[in-house]
């Protein structure tokens, strides 16, 4: 039987590889016979660019020094993917998380955590030629608006003296205008912004109030950054940027997405595009069974996230899948079966300790299980 793979990272435990890898060991363990395909998933988070470059023939990753979110040096990567007829520089894929996120700080910083690596790694991807730009953006560790993005890019953050301003969200107040003239220009086919994110920019379900506490922002500095964002989208707006504030993903981030839409990227589903890009439909169309899985299965998976794309697709195609999660905080829906690493480990601290160990486990009972013929 031909068994597909393609799980979401189990974020801060183990990557979409590693736990691609460990269910199909498991699995074959029972049943050695199957074909397994491995697609691990991703929305644009930890882990977007293994995902390309384990389902991509011909992917390439270029290592690159930036400067962290906390203003020490941090080595990232882009990846590179192959040419095509429409492409013929090839589609360059950047991963936030591995440039401006949050495990690279030191410190948590609030205020003064920015998103400028993020921009010198897409600087350069663009600087190699890249005819497209695929941007994930999870796992921040700033609400900058994406000003440190812009500002790798050639935007100049100028305060009433015409002085450049300081990075990070806290300093958004002092922007009084922004120089765009020397601000790079897409690649010729575009930016697609990857995230499963849809807050807007401000309010209460703005990035500030939603995601500004575990970047360790108080509730003080949490009124204060959505301040700032609110006169940041002023300041833009006023220099003729059509970037909407309240447009679904402008809140990803630290506003990092609304930063990306001031560029003129476009925002999309993460999860939906990585599908597209790793080409899951081909391999959906010959398969048995699907396996995904996400660290925590909750109300929101359906609302977009890799598990929810993976079933969705499986399902138009008349595919059984299976759900492996390190946690149930709901009942699954739509899954033939379904295990949790933590009822397989006896609790949560067991289940984090030994991820692909449980992992292992979840692949032989799903497979021990009889759900495929």
């Amino acid at each position: 039987m031909r068994i597909v793979i393609a799980p979401d990272s189990f974020k801060g435990s183990a990557s979409a590889v590693q736990v691609t890898k460990a269910i199909a060991d498991g699995w074959l363990s029972v049943r050695p016979d199957d074909e397994i395909v491995e697609l691990p998933m991703a929305d644009g988070g930890e882990g977007t660019l293994d995902a390309f470059l384990l389902a991509v023939p011909g992917a390439r990753r270029f290592p690159v020094r930036v400067t962290g979110p906390d203003g020490r040096v941090a080595q990232a990567s882009w990846v590179l993917l192959p040419p095509t007829t429409e492409l013929p520089g090839g589609t360059g894929v950047v991963e936030l998380a591995e440039a401006s996120g949050l495990p690279l700080m030191g410190r948590l910083d609030p205020l003064a955590a920015n998103t400028l690596g993020f921009g010198q790694t897409i600087a350069a991807a663009l600087d190699h030629g890249v005819s497209r730009l695929l941007l994930g953006i999870g796992g921040s560790a700033s609400t900058d608006g994406g000003g440190g993005v812009l500002t790798a890019l050639g935007a100049r953050m100028l305060d009433a003296e015409g002085l450049s301003v300081l990075l990070g969200g806290g300093a958004l107040m002092e922007v009084v205008t922004v120089d765009l003239s020397k601000l790079r220009a897409l690649p010729e086919g575009g930016a697609l912004v990857l995230s499963d994110v849809t807050n807007p920019l401000l309010g209460a379900s703005g990035a500030a109030n939603v995601f500004g506490e575990q970047k360790g922002a108080d509730a003080a500095q949490r009124a204060l950054l959505d301040a700032a964002l609110a006169h940041w989208a002023e300041v833009l707006r006023d220099t003729g940027v059509p970037a909407d504030p309240t447009a679904p993903g402008a809140g990803a981030a630290g506003g990092t997405g609304f930063g990306l839409l001031a560029w003129g990227a476009e925002l999309v589903s993460g999860a939906s595009t990585v599908a597209d890009a790793i080409g899951l439909d081909t391999a959906l169309a010959e398969a048995d069974l699907v396996i995904t899985g996400e660290g925590r299965y909750d109300a929101q998976t359906d609302g977009g996230k890799a598990p929810a794309i993976v079933a969705r697709r499986a399902g138009e195609r008349g595919v059984p899948v299976a759900l492996v999660a390190g946690s149930l905080a709901v009942e699954p829906r739509g899954f033939t079966a379904s295990a949790s690493l933590t009822e397989l480990a006896g609790d949560v601290a067991a289940a984090i300790a030994e991820p692909t160990t449980w992992l292992h486990r979840a692949g032989a009972v799903l497979a021990a299980g009889s759900l495929v013929a």
